[in-house]
């Protein structure tokens, strides 16, 4: 009899996101159940794709009745409601499946990007300095300019557009009431026009480290070199066409090594298992600083974790047995 696998993902539904025009963010996850669908019956498994809707009532009904050997999951939360990641993680934890990725507490933890840089302080690992912000305190910052301004608890870029950097007080202002109104609070970054890596991690106990990739940019002078929304998810802006990844990154030894270590560093930092993306800026001083680090990041092929493992000399579907195992072994060790 062969294995079974659910993958389970959130549904597209109308949202906060849509009202912004950022909806295609949430429209991605289709891409990539597909892909992996298709992976996992290349491997062999019957395979089952289960969309999730709120309430989270109906979503623990649905979870407990899975008929299945392991849970692959894609869940990126309900509609305009990141923090319900980590709520469905939890849920598969108690019902007591296998299941792909990291665990509830490290979802929920990322997505606080402000309690994310702070455990990397308190690791040493280097990040920029950063302040948590809304209309009624910006007379309290103190940050070095120029500074990035973008939503303390999204992913996926929501909300991050070439006004994000700022300059100067005025546009300080005028982004953080932006951010505030349409995400919530506003995290506040001194920002590093450095060159722009990002690294996959996989693993539990001893991570391992991928090929490093590097973010190249041919954008026009005066545009802010940055992933913006645009760069992930609109194809034919002028972002998305000149903001492409190159892996393997050009990089010397020594920033290869200090990247790897400060990505592993912040993978156990935080509590991650199984697999994720952490991305990087160069320094003026040299030094490569996290500024993210990304729980279950997109698997979709060709971009982050599927092109750092195809460089690494494994396929798309060896790749997805591969954090399947992962699964598998975090369950077994507990």
């Amino acid at each position: 009899m062969s294995p079974r696998a659910a993958i389970i993902f959130n549904a597209p539904e109308k949202d906060r996101y849509t009202a912004l025009g950022e909806q295609k963010a949430v429209k991605g996850v289709l891409v990539e159940v597909k892909a992996v669908h298709d992976a996992l019956e290349k491997l062999g498994y019957t395979v089952e794709k289960v969309s999730l809707l709120s309430p989270l009532e109906k979503a623990r009904e649905i979870i407990a009745q899975l008929k299945t050997d392991v849970v692959f999951n894609l869940f990126e939360g309900f509609a305009g409601r990141p923090e319900t990641e980590a709520t469905v993680a939890g849920i598969l934890a108690q019902v007591g499946f296998s299941y792909t990725g990291c665990a509830a507490p490290a979802l929920e933890l990322a997505l606080d990007k402000a309690k994310t840089k702070t455990i990397l302080q308190k690791f040493g690992i280097p990040t920029p300095d950063f302040q948590v912000l809304v209309p009624e305190n910006i007379n309290q910052f103190r940050l070095k300019l120029p500074c990035i301004v973008k939503p303390a608890a999204e992913d996926a870029s929501h909300g991050v557009t070439e006004q994000s950097i700022v300059n100067d007080l005025t546009s300080l202002e005028v982004q953080v009431r932006f951010v505030t109104e349409s995400y919530g609070k506003a995290l506040i970054e001194e920002f590093i026009d450095g060159r722009e890596f990002n690294v996959t991690v996989m693993g539990n106990n001893q991570p391992e480290v991928f090929p490093i990739s590097e973010i190249v940019y041919t954008l026009p002078e005066g545009y802010p070199r940055i992933l913006t929304f645009e760069a992930k998810w609109e194809p034919d802006s002028l972002y998305f066409k000149s903001s492409m990844p190159v892996c393997p990154a050009q990089i010397d030894e020594s920033i290869r090594h200090q990247i790897n270590n400060a990505a592993s560093a912040a993978f156990k930092a935080l509590g991650c298992s199984g697999y994720a993306r952490v991305d990087f800026r160069m320094g003026n001083d040299g030094v490569p600083q996290v500024i993210e680090v990304n729980p279950n990041p997109d698997l979709s092929p060709g971009y982050g974790v599927a092109l750092q493992s195809r460089v690494a000399g494994m396929s798309y579907a060896r790749m997805i047995e591969k954090i399947i195992r992962l699964a598998m072994e975090r369950v077994n060790a507990n």
